[in-house]
């Protein structure tokens, strides 16, 4: 390509022509063709090429018919997008358009100019004509014709880049992106949104417990024996008291909780939590506060003191029934007596409802927030076959009986014929249930009906004479002599009352309580069958009255026996047995021969009121109807022989207007295998006798011996309210007479 000239390019006379400057050029010469300017060297066309680009046309004028044509100078585009939209048109040329000037309004004629449509040159193209150079001023020389080149083919152009791929590319990541987006968002409302709504309940919610009384335990009539009230506790956290106002915050709540200042004081200190290095924020000052108290408390508005709510267990009775019933704890949790055996039974089940709540002064529950209740369950009660009145009543003679002998323990047990139920089991010592703890000694809180084992004595004898009627190896009319002493296994047994070798008969033997009789008359039964009447009768093992810690008794085993035994068993010793124990098995002589087992549970009633009757009782027959009555008839004898061949031994437990049958006992305590001193009297005896509606069995121990003179003068009494009470008649017929010598 030829090198292109500097030089402006000239017309034939030699000026320049260039359009775009001012001076004359401006204005055509007379005759000569003018080619227009940059300014109009370019028109659009719809396609976008210029109206150079139509091929080689020639120039014509008025005075220039052979001249060759010249090809204008191509001058750059000022348009920026010409080169894109001639690529987009495939670099094809337009058609040529003719630019001409018309006359102006002043005379001046305008310059008409063909110009040949002219391909401008394209990056693309490899056969544009270069650019003729500018040539110096003067005359213009003749052109040779350009060679010409060989024809290429056209450059192909660049190959732009798909923009489909960088689209499909783009949507690609912003699916995947929303893919995992929607797989978290489906996380965690679907699997895990527990854990992010319960986030930050936890600031929101609250917990109230809802209390559950324990039950109650009535009496057979309904009347509350111990019961649960609504009281309160009165609390301090001693990180919130100053030690300067320790002393007078005690002061102020020493009145009201009936709590020495000291002793509330000493509670109030700043102590450690076992093991930690924290103060500890909690302190009981008092536990079952009357809420009448606690609401002066809070009246006091003392700084760090509190009130909460709390259970007090309430014995209307006081020390009424307090040995069987025994204790519960601060807690509500039974300790002793009943309350411990049924506390599964009498606990109740506290409920709980959570709540959202609002803040400040919104501190209340929010409407259609979380809430969660689980209802309380009351404890179940306890219907007992106690009569309140007779209990009272057997406490009250049994304390009058031993209070003026010191160090004396005693047990009263009214049973009902044919039931079994026991309508009152009193103890002495008692013990007040609000303060279980003001007691000499634990054991003083104990039941002695069915933890007092003694030496039943001679209230055993009705064993041994019921076994031999039942073997008859007696009948009501036996007699024979009786000596004053008799030997077994080196060991004598004498009587109280001697009969001097004088023949008696069996009423007079249970009157005067004659061992030597009994003796001889157990030798005839035998020892394995004497054993195995104990055992009917229920000595040896425990009446599952409904007592915890029953104690068993023991009887002798056969292959222990001593010669001895044979005089010592039979009267009475050697054996153990409880009051109760002894009260059940005349009651199996009472009801005919037949023994029931003691029982104190009646009914048990549900949370919801509903009555279940306690378990059925164990029967089983021991002696006949005729052999129990006989020997009901024999005991007769032993409250009504006073005459000149002297007094029975249970006279004083003679019940006027009735009929009784009974026995009188001394015996023998042990406290875990040890012989205690003194004796222990006894009286067990059922009324009217005829037909027995109760059974009474008192027993009474002291270290002087004085309980044989107790028991008695109790029984009357108990049994006499007892009859009253329930408004048994009195007896139709006298009792029978009886010969003790015949």
């Amino acid at each position: 390509m030829p090198p292109r000239s500097e030089e402006p390019r000239r017309d034939a006379t030699g000026s320049r022509r260039d359009s775009s400057r001012g001076g004359r050029d401006d204005v055509p010469r007379s005759g000569e063709p003018r080619i227009g300017g940059i300014s109009d060297a370019r028109a659009y066309t719809p396609r976008g090429r210029t109206i150079r680009e139509g091929g080689s046309a020639t120039r014509t004028g008025a005075g220039g018919g052979g001249q060759q044509r010249r090809t204008p100078r191509s001058s750059r585009s000022g348009d920026p997008f010409r080169p894109a939209l001639q690529v987009l048109d495939g670099g094809r040329a337009g058609t040529t358009r003719t630019g001409r000037r018309e006359t102006g309004a002043g005379g001046r004629a305008g310059v008409v100019r063909s110009v040949s449509a002219r391909p401008v040159r394209e990056p693309f193209d490899d056969d544009d004509e270069p650019t003729p150079s500018r040539r110096s001023p003067g005359p213009r020389r003749p052109q040779r014709p350009a060679a010409r080149r060989a024809s290429r083919k056209p450059r192909r152009p660049p190959r732009l880049a798909d923009p489909r791929r960088r689209l499909r590319l783009g949507t690609l990541l912003v699916l995947a992106l929303f893919t995992v987006i929607g797989i978290r968002l489906i996380i965690l409302q679907t699997l895990t949104p527990p854990a992010f709504a319960d986030g930050g309940l936890n600031k929101r919610v609250v917990s109230v417990e809802l209390p559950a009384p324990r039950g109650a335990i009535y009496d057979r009539t309904g009347a509350p024996l111990a019961h649960s009230i609504e009281a309160r506790y009165v609390f301090a956290d001693p990180t919130m008291i100053e030690e300067k106002d320790r002393i007078t915050t005690a002061k102020r709540l020493s009145p009201l909780l009936g709590v020495p200042a000291s002793e509330l004081a000493e509670k109030m200190k700043r102590r450690k939590l076992p093991g930690t290095t924290k103060d500890s924020q909690f302190a009981y000052l008092a536990r079952g506060v009357d809420i009448d108290k606690a609401k002066q408390i809070m009246a006091l508005d003392l700084y760090g003191i509190g009130v909460h709510r709390d259970e007090r267990r309430e014995v209307p009775g006081g020390d009424l029934a307090t040995n069987l019933l025994g204790f519960v704890s601060q807690d509500m949790v039974g300790l002793e007596g009943l309350e411990a055996k049924y506390d599964d039974l009498l606990e109740g089940q506290p409920g709980k409802r959570t709540y959202e709540v609002g803040r400040g002064d919104l501190a209340a529950p929010i409407p259609g927030g979380y809430s969660e209740t689980t209802e309380a369950k009351p404890g179940g009660s306890l219907e007992l076959t106690i009569d309140r009145d007779l209990q009272f009543r057997a406490q009250r003679i049994l304390r009058n009986q031993l209070e003026q002998i010191r160090g004396s323990v005693g047990a009263a047990v009214i049973m009902e014929i044919p039931s079994g139920e026991v309508l009152a089991q009193a103890s002495y010592p008692g013990y007040d249930a609000a303060d279980p703890g003001r007691v000499n000694s634990p054991a003083d809180r104990a039941d002695a009906a069915t933890n007092f084992v003694v030496d039943p004595g001679s209230i055993h004898k009705a064993i041994t004479y019921g076994a031999a009627l039942q073997e008859s190896v007696i009948t009501p009319d036996t007699t024979f002599p009786v000596a004053n002493t008799i030997t077994r296994g080196g060991v004598p047994f004498e009587d109280t009352h001697p009969a001097n070798g004088r023949r008696m008969s069996i009423p007079g033997m249970l009157a005067f309580s004659s061992n030597i009789g009994t003796i001889e008359i157990a030798e005839k039964l035998g020892r394995d069958r004497l054993i195995d009447y104990q055992k009917r009768f229920g000595l040896g093992q425990p009446t599952g009255e409904g007592m915890p810690g029953e104690a068993h008794g023991r009887l002798l085993p056969a292959d222990e026996w001593s010669e001895s035994s044979y005089g010592s068993v039979p009267i009475g010793h050697s054996v153990d047995a409880t009051p109760l124990q002894m009260a059940a098995a005349y009651a199996a002589i009472a009801n005919d021969g037949t023994y029931v087992q003691p029982h104190l549970i009646k009914n048990v009633i549900g949370p919801d009121g509903k009555r279940t009757p306690g378990a059925a009782p164990v029967t089983r027959p021991v002696l006949s109807s005729q052999n129990a009555a006989a020997l009901r008839r024999m005991l007769e004898a032993v409250t009504t022989i006073d005459g000149p061949e002297g007094q029975a031994t249970g006279l004083a437990a003679a019940v006027p207007g009735y009929r009784v049958a009974g026995k009188t006992g001394t015996g023998l305590r042990y406290v875990d295998g040890k012989r205690q001193p003194g004796a222990v009297g006894s009286f067990v005896g059922m009324a009217p006798a005829e037909k027995p509606r109760y059974v009474v069995a008192v027993f009474a121990w002291s270290p002087g011996g004085e309980g044989s003179a107790v028991a008695a003068p109790a029984f009357r009494e108990i049994m006499g309210f007892t009859l009253h009470h329930y408004r048994v008649p009195p007896s139709a017929e006298p009792a029978p007479k009886f010969t003790v010598f015949p």
